[in-house]
């Protein structure tokens, strides 16, 4: 399937490319637009889109959830150490709306330096996957 969101990607872009990828969708096309494009690539090629104005799944919710969070409860709620990941993104995304973790504050920190390591989405999305990796096996073992 493929999946859309903006370019740039940093903190809940790209853990939501790591869930689809690890969880939903292991063979997942997923490409960077800029933020007008989403909606469009959307309809015209039939792709789920995330963090994005028009996205299916948009930046933040009516309930104020980030993108990570919203596939979490709809398709993943059952995984506690997701739930606990999603409330990590949500601090690190979202960091003066909530009380921000120690984790959250770390996974923005390192998230802000994704774009100046990497030389495009794709790239920072698959160096990043190890990242997320190893916060999921460190939340399951608690």
């Amino acid at each position: 399937m493929k999946w859309v969101t903006r370019k740039r990607i940093h903190v809940n872009r790209t853990a939501t490319g790591w869930l689809i990828r690890r969880f939903l969708d292991p063979v997942a096309e997923i490409v960077f637009v800029e933020p007008d494009e989403v909606a469009g690539v959307q309809e015209r090629e039939g792709a789920v889109g995330f963090d994005a104005p028009g996205a299916r799944y948009p930046h933040a919710d009516a309930e104020g959830r980030c993108s990570f969070e919203q596939l979490v409860a709809e398709r993943l709620s059952a995984d506690p150490a997701l739930v606990r990941l999603a409330r990590i993104v949500h601090g690190a995304d979202f960091p003066k709306e909530i009380d921000c973790t120690p984790e959250s504050a770390g996974l923005w920190a390192i998230s802000q330096g994704f774009t100046e390591v990497s030389s495009d989405d794709a790239e920072v999305l698959d160096r990043a996957s190890f990242l997320y990796d190893s916060l999921y096996a460190h939340l399951r073992a608690r």
